[in-house]
């Protein structure tokens, strides 16, 4: 009988923390008996972030570049700093709406944690790219700094021979974490390795841990496998390095959390090969609808208008080039919307062809929501797209973009993206008179819901090197109960 992924509560009981780093928060007021509920909530900053970085590179010529940004106005007082393990700090953000950014060389790149408060809290990012010329792990390398949590998933890893595939885990606590990965193929779970007891992962205190994916299964050599990355105690920030040979390298961040629709946004117009891996983690087989939302509207790819995946077992789709020319998203529903059955999912994509490929990937994005940023985007021509998709109704978008890293004044353009579609903006704004690195922040002003994405293309050799970094609902507010007073106590 083929084992089952659960679906845990480990996320929700830590959602705050895993999504946006800490609010000091106190507790909603009860509802008073017999009333129709209690007093209105308001929406506050948040006063704490926490953010954590992967070591970048084991490349001894690998140049990384790291951005941070907390998006806004000037304005009150703040701090925010992304430290090595010894204390160093590496990018020290001073206010709000003006990015800083920094460099290293070399494999001796450390991971980096980090906390901002203040005005520098709410909605505060970072962003690593790195770019490696030759060798095993040749490719353009980028990740956004995740919030620490306790359930990751990663549709896209692989255990085969010619992938070097790791899961980073990084713990910015005081306190161990301990972790446990769980690989599921085409067959279910991969059993005798992962699972078990014995392979309980401990992350030291304010440390990192790397754990190559094929040696929690020695004797199972998939293509396309499932990693579900949970803790037992503590929490990590957690993303996956990918490396295949003679293809390229990346970060396949998390997918969303499981839910029965999904939108993976921002396949680039050249795309030669776009492979969808999906598994649905609860007991139920699941059967989805796959719409490509281009520039012009909303089609099902030939041969591929649906998907079945069984129950606790990996799926794979070769979407082949099937943006053929045109940016677009791809949008992932149930075939019966009366069964909506939560997947997670994520695509493998290569650009270029022969010696001259390079690898990327797009994990199942979040909605844009109230507002999102993206760090590390450059003025050179070409290098930074931005595609943008509406999904239920037609979207007015706000972007914005920050000032350079080594100045410049910040640009601001208004868009609507029709429902069903997907816009590509290229270029997007860019600072006025700015250089250096700068950040695109989006504002979802009314529709959507927005799925964007963020490709980054610095070629090399011939080689299309490029990255893809999706925006999330940065959740630089939480929803605060006002507080009650008691007339019994007014009037004592």
């Amino acid at each position: 009988m083929k084992q089952r992924a659960p679906l845990t509560l480990a996320a929700v009981t830590a959602t705050l923390a895993a999504v946006c780093g800490l609010a000091f928060l106190t507790a909603p007021a009860a509802t008073p008996a017999g009333g129709a509920g209690g007093p209105a909530a308001a929406r506050m900053p948040v006063e704490r972030s926490v953010l954590v970085c992967p070591s970048p590179s084991a490349s001894d010529i690998a140049e990384t570049t790291y951005t941070s940004l907390t998006p806004g106005k000037g304005g009150g007082k703040g701090t925010a700093r992304l430290l090595t393990k010894e204390g160093k700090a590496v990018l020290e953000p001073k206010e709000p709406g003006k990015p800083v950014g920094a460099t290293a060389s070399g494999a001796e790149a450390p991971a980096l944690t980090g906390a901002a408060d203040g005005v520098l809290a709410p909605g505060w990012t970072a962003q690593q790219t790195t770019k490696v010329a030759v060798g095993q792990a040749r490719g353009l390398l980028g990740v956004a700094c995740t919030a620490p949590g306790t359930d990751f998933w990663f549709p896209g890893v692989s255990t085969a021979k010619g992938r070097q595939d790791y899961v980073h885990l990084t713990n910015p606590d005081d306190t161990v974490a301990e972790v446990d990965i769980k690989l599921y193929g085409p067959d279910g779970l991969i059993k005798g390795k992962p699972g078990t007891a014995d392979t309980v992962i401990t992350v030291d205190p304010r440390s990192t841990t790397k754990v190559l994916l094929s040696s929690l299964a020695p004797d199972a050599q998939l293509a396309d496998v499932t990693a579900h990355v949970t803790t037992g105690s503590g929490r990590v920030g957690a993303s996956a390095q990918i490396g295949e040979d003679g293809v390229g390298a990346d970060w396949l961040p998390a997918s969303t959390g499981p839910a029965g629709s999904l939108v993976l946004p921002g396949i680039p117009a050249d795309a030669t090969s776009v492979r969808l891996i999906a598994f649905a983690p609860g007991e139920d087989d699941a059967d989805l609808r796959l719409k490509l939302a281009g520039p012009t509207g909303s089609i099902s790819p030939a041969g591929s208008e649906q998907v079945h995946l069984k129950a606790g077992m990996t799926a794979t789709l070769d979407l082949k080039d099937v943006t053929r020319g045109e940016a677009g998203s791809l949008v992932l529903t149930p075939a019966d919307r009366k069964k909506a059955v939560p997947v997670v999912a994520a695509l493998r994509v290569v650009r270029g062809t022969g010696t001259k490929q390079e690898l990327g990937f797009i994990p199942a994005s979040a909605p844009v929501g109230a507002r999102a940023t993206v760090t590390d985007n450059r003025t050179d021509d070409k290098a930074t797209a931005l595609a943008l998709t509406a999904t239920g109704s037609d979207a007015k978008v706000r972007v914005t973009a920050s000032a350079g890293t080594e100045g410049g004044e910040a640009a601001v353009k208004e868009v609507t993206v029709k429902a069903g579609t997907t816009l590509t903006v290229t270029p997007p704004p860019a600072p006025a008179g700015g250089k250096g690195a700068y950040a695109l922040t989006l504002e979802t002003l009314s529709g959507g819901p927005v799925h964007a994405a963020r490709t980054l293309t610095l070629p090399h050799e011939g080689i299309p090197m490029f990255t893809v970094q999706t925006f999330a609902d940065d959740r630089s507010t939480v929803s605060v109960p006002k507080a009650v007073q008691d007339p019994a106590i007014l009037i004592r």
